[in-house]
């Protein structure tokens, strides 16, 4: 026999299965029926009165329900006839499927063991429940008593209570269970998977967040539990105890919880005394601040959020099948604000189809913009990115208390947020190693700066690291007055902001030429010839020959140069707000920050710079040049995307915090929601360092800043008001007529100046040059005309700031005076 043979003969056999299976349901209707043609008829005389009776309408069964039912009911009367009617469907049923009583058994048994561990699991939850309630109360009464503090306590307690805290993974999956005569819950979002979805789409809305596919035997509590784990190995519990290496506060703090109970109030007394006479040493001793200062993370996930995987996974799938595209989904990664639905296209669909529909899906899944990456950097896939109707808040808490945080080893690192995936994002300083932050006004620039100025107050020792803070709206970064950290005052006035890059350049000059000197590479290479030295001394006070009254102590030495004893530390530049200080002084800031950011990284020197502009006059090439590391918050346009990241995609970002973090070296950018750290939380923290240490600011450094201010002030003045104009470069006397023509119709070449202004070729030629090197045309695009760079207002705003003859004559003379420092 073929195989085309046998597989006609298959064929034959299910339908004549079918067909059996037809007539043995229309036979139990009959026997079930009330039917009055039963009794007193001859065989055919039955049949023919059924089938007159489902003629009319009067009997279900028919003629075919008869042909069996008449003689069966007939030999073996009702009862045995229904039996064994049944018995025969059934073995008919399960022939024709392939199915054994082996596996009902099998469907009995899951069912039976779900229903009993869901039972158990919500036994468990309403137990958990309990203790939770009573542990918060607990809590709240102990945190209420330690609120009413007395007068002498003269050591503030910012501990913030952790009641909010809970079980943050523990309670993510409430499965309830509908009793009667109650009002009835939400449903468990995979037990509507299962009842709406294909098997597939099930088992990766389920592994959402969890990575491990789960076994077909596992119920829907089993897979619940297993995200929950995840999750949980993810996110520390803001309620456990997490040793902090190299944290001084917490090693006070474990040192007397030797008992069970812990006095708060007492501690906190004891360790404000202990900081008091630590500051009455040469040297104070410096405490690290503790998490507890910061909010607990509040998880707000629910079983709305596997809802709403499970219908936005079907409408991607259906919208793409309706433009002819087709698509499998391969996996779904759900991160605190965006979920991203990875798709696997049919061979022969190009990936431009699928890119092209990215405002159909979101009219579609009727989201606030998709952003469609495609492919996925490492895999053979397409990534939908949705924002979630279901957000979840990334806290500095959670990510500062992970052991990618404490157990690095550069000073440097610093927490940003979490992924698409969930997973925590740190980022060293050290390595990047500059940043460049733009986003428009709202959506979260200064809140990621604050995060990463907090890292660096969790993570090191102002010996090791300090700070010069840049701030000339004078509002972001005037938490961090008076903290140790600082090497100055935070600078808020745009010429001494120059002056201040101006002197960092000067420092990084100097750390080189201490590094020739000493034949060292880099700050690294420079601290550790000073722990050898250090080794080295420690090594001969231990000898009995060591005299420590003797004129010349024992040194290392390099070519006659002693060793220093002191490590060279590390200085981050943080500027807020870099348009403002574009316009007030272009040419002085451009260049102290290119010639910082090409060589200040072996010096120990980074920059942080934000701007709220992403335009290409605030953003210069050579900035972006010389700062490989980026991050684009919510921009308003494409082209302020290209600005920041050379490619689009910030503007498709939702805000509050979403980001597209491009580090050095990364091929694509990595799409990140940035931590969210609370005014009163730098306010605690910030508090708590100015209580147990003072701020000791560098009298000679703010002299150098004072002085090298005023000498670019004067110097400014002395050209825009003619003092040396032997000096003064030529400026052609229709430049201004040129520039407001330009500006007006949005577009500049040779030949419309010469046309408007009646000039020759190369004098117009030589203001169209002079105009791209004042940042307000842009570079020769061939043919075309030049793009103008700024606009009516920025133009009459810099003329403001830049050419205002009676401000500077108010202001000569003062630039050294105290009324004029901007500390």
């Amino acid at each position: 026999m073929t195989a085309k043979e046998k597989q006609m003969a298959h064929k034959g056999a299910k339908i004549a299965l079918s067909a059996v299976i037809v007539v043995m349901v229309c036979t139990l209707v009959y026997l079930f029926g009330r039917t009055d043609f039963n009794d007193g008829y001859t065989y055919f005389a039955a049949l023919g009165a059924a089938y007159q009776k489902s003629f009319a309408l009067e009997s279900l069964c028919g003629l075919i329900g008869a042909l069996l039912g008449y003689p069966m009911r007939a030999l073996l009367t009702t009862a045995p006839a229904v039996i064994t009617s049944f018995i025969i469907l059934i073995a008919a049923i399960m022939v024709l499927f392939g199915v054994t009583l082996v596996d009902i058994a099998n469907v009995a048994k899951k069912g039976y063991t779900r229903t009993r561990e869901r039972q158990r699991q919500i036994h468990e939850h309403r137990n958990e429940r309990r203790e939770e309630r009573r542990r918060e109360r607990e809590e709240r009464e102990e945190f209420e008593r330690l609120g009413n503090r007395t007068p002498e306590d003269d050591y503030p307690d910012y501990t913030v209570p952790e009641s909010r805290s809970g079980r943050r993974s523990n309670d993510r999956i409430d499965i309830p269970l509908d009793k009667p005569g109650k009002k009835p819950r939400a449903k468990d979002a995979v037990e509507i998977a299962e009842e709406q979805q294909d098997q597939d789409i099930i088992n990766i809305i389920r592994n959402a967040n969890s990575g491990v596919v789960p076994d077909e035997e596992l119920s829907a509590s089993d897979v619940a539990r297993r995200i929950s784990n995840k999750k949980k190995s993810r996110k520390m519990s803001a309620g456990a105890k997490q040793p902090d290496p190299g944290t001084a506060e917490d090693e006070t703090v474990d040192e007397y919880n030797t008992d069970d109970t812990f006095d708060l109030k007492g501690e906190t007394r004891r360790v404000g005394a202990e900081v008091k006479q630590n500051q009455k040493t040469e040297q104070a001793q410096y405490v690290y601040p503790s998490t507890k200062l910061l909010e607990p993370a509040v998880d707000s996930e629910s079983e709305s959020a596997y809802m709403e995987m499970q219908n936005n996974a079907t409408k991607l799938i259906e919208t793409l099948n309706s433009f002819g595209v087709k698509a499998n989904i391969v996996d779904i990664c759900r991160g605190p604000s965006v979920t991203r639905y990875e798709l696997q296209p049919a061979p022969g669909v190009k990936i431009s189809k699928i890119t092209n529909l990215s405002d159909d899906i979101a009219l579609n899944l009727a989201a606030n913009g998709v952003r469609i990456e495609a492919p996925i950097p490492g895999k053979a896939a397409v990534g939908i990115e949705v924002p979630n109707k279901v957000t979840s808040m990334v806290t500095l808490r959670e990510l500062v208390e992970t052991d990618e945080f404490r157990n690095h080893k550069s000073k440097l690192n610093c927490v940003l947020g979490r992924d698409i995936s969930g997973e925590i994002i740190t980022t060293d300083l050290a390595k990047m190693p500059h940043l460049l932050i733009a986003g428009t006004t709202g959506s979260g620039k200064s809140v990621c700066v604050n995060a990463l100025l907090m890292s660096i107050l969790f993570k090191a020792t102002p010996d090791e690291v300090k700070l010069l803070l840049v701030d000339p709206k004078m509002v972001e970064f005037s938490k961090y007055k008076g903290i140790p950290h600082l090497l100055v005052p935070v600078v808020s006035d745009a010429k001494k902001a120059a002056g201040a890059l101006n002197w960092a350049v000067s420092e990084m000059l100097q750390r080189y030429r201490v590094f020739s000197e000493y034949d060292c590479k880099g700050i690294d290479s420079f601290n550790e010839l000073v722990d050898k030295n250090l080794a080295y001394i420690e090594e001969q006070k231990q000898k009995p020959d060591y005299d420590p009254e003797a004129e010349e102590q024992p040194c290392l030495d390099i070519d006659g140069l002693k060793v220093p004893t002191e490590h060279m530390c590390r200085i981050v530049i943080a500027i807020d707000e870099l348009a403002d200080l574009m316009m007030a002084a272009p040419s002085e800031v451009e260049e102290s920050i290119c010639r910082l950011a090409q060589m200040a990284r072996a010096a120990g020197m980074h920059l942080i710079l934000a701007t709220q502009r992403p335009t290409v006059n605030v953003i210069t090439g050579l900035i972006k040049a010389n700062i490989p590391s980026r991050i684009a918050l919510k921009v308003s346009s494409q082209i302020d995307s290209r600005t920041i990241l050379d490619t689009g995609g910030a503007e498709k970002l939702i805000g509050r915090g979403d980001l597209l973090y491009a580090p050095v070296g990364a091929p694509k950018p990595i799409r990140v929601q940035c931590c969210f750290t609370r005014d009163d939380e730098i306010d605690r923290v910030t508090a708590f360092l100015k209580k147990s240490h003072t701020a000791e600011y560098n009298k000679e450094i703010e002299d150098k800043i004072r002085k090298i201010a005023a000498e670019e002030l004067n110097g400014n003045k002395g050209k825009d008001n003619g003092v040396s104009p032997g000096n003064a470069p030529e400026v052609d006397s229709m430049m201004e007529d040129a520039i407001k023509f330009v500006i007006e119709s949005g577009q500049a070449s040779t030949s419309m100046l010469q046309r408007r202004l009646k000039v020759g070729y190369a004098r117009a030629g030589r203001m169209i040059d002079d105009m791209e090197q004042m940042g307000i045309v842009g570079p020769h695009q061939g043919s075309k005309p030049r793009e103008v760079l700024i606009t009516m207002n920025d133009w009459l705003e810099r003329n403001n700031m830049l050419g205002s003859p009676e401000d500077d004559t108010a202001g000569e003379g003062e630039g050294t005076s105290d009324d004029d420092d901007p500390w």
